[in-house]
């Protein structure tokens, strides 16, 4: 269990750092946001991977990797969105 989490927390850091050099456009997130839904990404995509029976493949698991990769994509994706509307909503109050 502990070293799944320290996977995930390694693969973590690369798959979310690839999903915002993937994304286009400039994400205005801190790099421990990115960790985290990097982390995130991968501990639900190796549940998803493992569900459709794709998790633990000879060699590299590219699928599994792949389907945490989108996530992450998707996951920063709505982040930015939802920042820049709390940005965007405290300008007009004030």
């Amino acid at each position: 269990m502990i070293a799944t989490l320290l996977w995930a927390l390694i693969g973590g850091v690369i798959i979310g750092a690839l999903a915002r050099l993937i994304l286009p456009g400039r994400q205005y997130i801190s790099i421990w946001a990115t960790i985290t839904i990097g982390f995130i990404a991968a501990l639900v995509g190796g549940v998803i991977a493992d569900l459709l029976g794709v998790g633990e493949t000879r060699g590299i698991d590219w699928i599994r990797h792949g389907i945490q990769i989108g996530l992450a994509i998707l996951f920063v994706w709505i982040f930015t969105r939802l920042a820049a509307r709390d940005a965007a909503k405290r300008s007009l109050e004030q």
